[in-house]
């Protein structure tokens, strides 16, 4: 396991890199026209932008820490054999992105065993760095913050997710369960800003019934860190399948688990 020092120090690291690595995706998407697009899946694009930030962290992360792994979105797992894994979605919101929505962001988790030490989540669009490190809480531009403490579904504002790896009947279904109840939801194309806005207070809760490591992890702390409540990401090997985000206040999670079964 890592020490104190470690840790720290892995953070001073990563918060700058984060930024460097979003600074440089933000120049690509102001000449986004140049960028050849490339399609993974259904509704899945990527392009150069997207590996020429994760590379810019990989090849950084991997001379500073050579004995930590990491897991990218465009790379796969690299790096050493320790227990510290930096999990790295370099741009997320890419199909946004590509279209020129100043909505995207740039995750980076370091998970320690089975604990998420680090999260970071760098927006360059507004110039906001939501950070957490755990038992240290959570922040955006060095202010705290915290979930909304919202307690009446009436009043409730949830972010959703949506894959196509997952029925899309599942995710009409939980929508029809919030609409009927009074509550209000918003599709933004971004699980790690989705997620952020949970730990910002700006949202009460968030779900999609599929999402993949890179898109939460940094995410998932952020927001236990600012007092909210999260589902056990990582059981049934989540790190490596992908599997549902549930993210809220702590007065509305299990009424959003409800909804969205």
């Amino acid at each position: 396991m890592l020490s104190a020092a470690d840790l720290e120090l892995r953070y001073a690291a990563a918060l700058g890199l984060t930024r460097e690595a979003g600074d440089k995706a933000a120049d690509f998407f102001r000449r986004r026209h140049e960028l050849v697009i490339e399609h993974k899946g259904v509704q899945d694009v990527v392009s150069i932008a997207d590996r020429a930030a994760e590379d810019h962290l990989v090849s950084a992360l991997r001379r500073l820490f050579p004995e930590d792994r990491i897991l990218g979105e465009e790379g796969g797992f690299q790096g050493g054999q320790g227990a510290a894994c930096w999990i790295i979605d370099p741009i997320d919101g890419t199909a946004n992105f590509l279209r020129g929505i100043p909505h995207w962001c740039v995750s980076v988790g370091l998970l320690v065993g089975d604990q998420l030490e680090i999260g970071l989540i760098y927006d360059p669009n507004v110039g906001e760095m939501f950070t957490a490190r755990r038992g240290h809480g959570a922040f955006v531009n060095g202010q705290p913050m915290r979930v909304t403490g919202q307690q009446d579904p009436q009043k409730a504002r949830f972010g959703i997710g949506f894959s196509f790896r997952r029925p899309h009947g599942e995710t009409l279904a939980a929508l029809d369960r919030m609409l009927t109840g009074k509550s209000e939801f918003g599709r933004m194309g971004s699980g790690s800003l989705g997620v952020a806005y949970v730990a910002a207070g700006r949202s009460d809760g968030f779900w999609e019934h599929h999402i993949n490591a890179w898109d939460v992890a940094a995410g998932l702390l952020l927001v236990t860190e600012a007092g909210g409540r999260v589902n056990d990401f990582f059981a049934n090997d989540g790190l490596h399948q992908g599997n549902e985000i549930i993210a809220a206040t702590p007065e509305l999670y299990d009424l959003l688990v409800t909804l969205t079964r």
